[in-house]
């Protein structure tokens, strides 16, 4: 009898369970938008004389596009992709970290973890208030400038991410 009795009960709560769940809907960035996003950044900084590379991720973290601009650095491909991964798995532009880093050693010991980077040049993509990737920007000379860049990126596809 005591066999019988904890599969009935499984069963019993099995509906319960799964009714009580709905498959979530994700918004995704398309590939065409990324490639577009990560082309503009490039552009933009290749206008004002600097050297980059630019990666696009999707809301996990997982690489949708990546360029390494003409002249740019070896260097600046994996520190693009550290700043894309950390501004999507944040939900935080890069540069906000600043702050808080130097107010506080833990907070500073975070980019132990990897993959992370908390300078500045990582931007978080947003389809409303749906996070759907992050653009990281890397081989400007100065932080400000990789920000302003990975911004041009979003500012050529902002007006199609719903």
């Amino acid at each position: 009898m005591k066999h019988h009795v904890l599969p009935s009960l499984l069963l019993l709560s099995v509906p319960a369970i799964a009714g009580a769940q709905e498959l979530p809907t994700q918004k995704i960035l398309p590939l065409a938008l990324a490639q577009e996003a990560a082309a503009a950044a490039v552009a933009s900084c290749s206008g004002a004389g600097y050297r980059v590379s630019v990666v696009v991720v999707d809301a996990d973290g997982v690489v949708r596009v990546s360029l390494r601009g003409d002249g740019a650095g070896s260097h600046t491909i994996n520190s693009a992709f550290r700043k894309a991964f950390t501004a999507a798995t944040f939900n935080r532009p890069t540069s906000a970290w600043a702050p808080a880093i130097k107010q506080s050693a833990e907070v500073a010991s975070m980019e132990h973890i990897d993959n992370i980077l908390m300078a500045g040049g990582g931007m978080p993509i947003r389809a409303g208030n749906d996070l759907v990737g992050a653009i990281g920007n890397a081989g400007a000379p100065g932080f400000d400038k990789d920000e302003a860049c990975a911004q041009a990126g979003i500012d050529k596809i902002k007006d199609r991410l719903r």
